[in-house]
């Protein structure tokens, strides 16, 4: 059964787990919840992204902590094991085929990209591989705080989508 439906017939705080799965901003999920039930996927999507880009940009960032860095395989370990860890394992599969210099690049594109935006770098990895993450890390590395965070919400969205869908 997909996500959206799953959240539709749940009791509240399994509802509230679910949504979770799909974005960890608090206010998202309370929004969320009061807009059950759901029609269809597509009526929850809606909903999903009018309430993520109503929330402030601090929302967002609060957000973003709940997904693992692109191919850091020890948080998805520890501290996603019990929420996201199989989800995002199978939305980066991208990273476990890149060469140790690709790897490494990715590790110290992080390090540039949280120094520089105060966020981990988000993209939807689905169907990516780790070369082209990487080539997408580099090339935001040079947008404007301001721009970026836009991007940054629009990558998670995507992710968010799928997750509803029961895509990812």
């Amino acid at each position: 059964m997909e996500r959206w439906r799953r959240i539709d017939l749940a009791p509240e705080q399994e509802a509230r787990d679910l949504l979770r799965v799909c974005c960890g901003a608090e206010r998202w999920i309370e929004r969320m919840l009061i807009r059950r039930p759901f029609d269809s996927a597509d009526e929850a999507v809606r909903a999903a992204r009018e309430e993520w880009f109503a929330l402030p940009p601090a929302e967002w960032r609060d957000a973003f902590a709940h997904h693992p860095r692109i191919g850091d395989v020890e948080s998805l370990r520890t501290k996603f094991a019990a929420t996201t860890a199989s989800l995002s394992t199978r939305e980066q599969a991208g990273v476990r085929s890149a060469s140790p210099e690709t790897f490494e690049a990715l590790v110290a594109g992080n390090r540039a990209y949280e120094t520089r935006f105060g966020h981990i770098f988000i993209v939807c990895a689905t169907g990516k591989s780790a070369g082209e993450m990487l080539a997408l890390l580099r090339a935001r590395l040079s947008n404007e705080p301001d721009v970026e965070i836009r991007i940054a919400a629009e990558e998670h969205m995507k992710i968010c989508e799928l997750r509803l869908r029961g895509e990812a």
